[in-house]
C-alpha cells in the first residue's frame, strides 16, 4: 500500500460528499512534503467577454469527484510515486487585476521555494503571465505548450497591458519562455488582421492551426514536440477553448471549429517524457455551461497533465 496521499475512494465514500478538494484529495497548507500542489485561481476580471471563470476552480473541484486514480488507458498510477494535495484558492483581489497578478506572481515564488511542481485550475488566462514569472525566476526561460483558440499576443486590450489575450506577447518580451521552443496548439477563429498569429512567428513561435489539425491523431504532434523539446523546463497552459463548443461551451471566448476530446487526449499523453515544472487549465466558466460538462473536461485533462508529470509511474 502506498504512503502517499490517495482520493478518497468512492467505494468508502459517496462521490458526491466529502470534501470539495481536487479528486477529494487531503487538502494542507504545508508544502514541505508534496510532490505536487494543485490550487486554484478564481479569477475573471482579465477577460474581455464573458465572465464567469472565477467559478472555474470551485466547479472543477466538483467535477473531479468521478475521477478515479488509476488511468486505464495509459497505466499511469500518479498517486503511487507523487504526493499530491490541493492547497486550495489564492486569495485575489476581486476589484483589482494588476494587484491579483501581484498576488499570484508572490504567491507562485513561495510555493516555488519547494521542489514543488504546481498545477493551476483557472481563472481566466491572465493568471499564466504571473505564473511564468514565477517559473521563470526559479527555471529560467521555459519551453512552452499552449493549447488554446487565441494566440494571445495582444500587444494591449483597452489600454491595458496585462488581460487573459496578451500574456504571450509579455511572456516574450519579458524573456520568461524560449521562444523557439513555444508551440501554440488549436488557433483559429477570426480576427483583425493575419498578423494576430503570423507576428508571433517571427518571434519563433511554432503554431498549429486548428484547421490543420481536423480529423488527425494528435499523438504524433505531441511525439514530435516532445523530442524538439528534449528535456528543457516546460510550462504547460491549457485553456478550455481550444476544444469546439460542442465538447466545452462553458467558456469566455469559445469558437467554432476546435480540438475534440480524443485529440486532447492524444496531445496530453504524447507529452509524457517532458521536464514539465508546471501546468495549468485556464477558461472554464460553469455558468455557461449548466451541465458541468466544460469543468468535468477539465478536471479530467488535468488528470491527464499530472499523469505525464516527471517521477509518475506505469503499472
Amino acid at each position: 500500500m502506498s504512503d502517499k496521499n490517495q482520493p478518497i475512494s468512492g467505494n468508502e465514500l459517496a462521490r458526491f460528499s466529502g470534501p470539495n478538494t481536487f479528486m477529494r484529495l487531503p487538502s494542507t497548507s504545508t508544502l514541505d512534503w508534496l510532490d505536487v500542489a494543485v490550487l486554484g485561481v478564481p479569477v475573471d476580471i482579465g477577460t474581455s467577454w464573458r465572465s464567469g471563470t472565477r467559478f472555474g476552480p470551485k466547479q472543477i473541484r466538483a467535477e473531479s469527484a468521478m475521477i478515479r486514480p488509476y488511468n486505464m488507458a495509459t497505466g499511469a498510477a500518479p498517486f503511487e510515486s507523487l504526493q499530491v494535495a490541493d492547497v486550495g484558492d489564492l486569495a485575489i483581489n476581486t476589484f483589482s487585476l494588476s494587484d491579483t497578478i501581484r498576488v499570484i506572481a508572490e504567491s507562485y515564488e513561495s510555493i516555488l521555494t519547494h521542489d514543488i511542481i504546481p498545477m493551476a485550475m483557472g481563472g481566466d488566462h491572465s493568471i499564466t503571465l504571473p505564473i511564468l514569472r514565477a517559473i521563470a525566476e526559479k527555471h529560467g526561460p521555459v519551453a512552452l505548450v499552449h493549447v488554446d483558440a487565441h494566440a494571445d499576443v495582444n500587444d494591449e486590450m483597452f489600454g491595458e497591458r496585462e488581460t487573459h489575450g496578451t500574456v504571450f506577447r509579455r511572456a516574450h518580451e519579458e524573456g520568461l519562455i524560449q521562444s523557439d521552443k513555444t508551440y501554440q496548439i488549436g488557433l483559429r477563429g477570426t480576427g483583425y488582421a493575419a498578423t494576430d498569429f503570423t507576428e508571433a512567428q517571427e518571434w519563433g513561435f511554432q503554431q498549429f492551426p486548428a484547421h490543420d489539425l481536423w480529423h488527425r491523431s494528435l499523438s504524433q504532434l505531441g511525439a514530435e514536440i516532445r523530442r524538439d523539446i528534449g528535456d528543457r523546463p516546460t510550462y504547460v497552459t491549457y485553456d478550455i477553448d481550444s476544444l469546439d463548443p460542442a465538447y466545452a461551451p462553458g467558456t469566455g471566448t469559445p469558437e467554432i471549429g476546435g480540438l475534440t476530446t480524443p485529440q486532447a487526449l492524444e496531445l496530453i499523453r504524447a507529452l509524457k517524457g517532458l521536464n514539465i515544472v508546471g501546468c495549468d487549465l485556464v477558461e472554464v466558466s460553469p455558468p455557461y455551461d449548466p451541465s458541468g460538462n466544460t469543468a468535468l473536461t477539465g478536471a479530467n485533462l488535468l488528470y491527464e497533465l499530472l499523469c505525464i508529470l516527471p517521477g509518475v509511474i506505469e503499472r
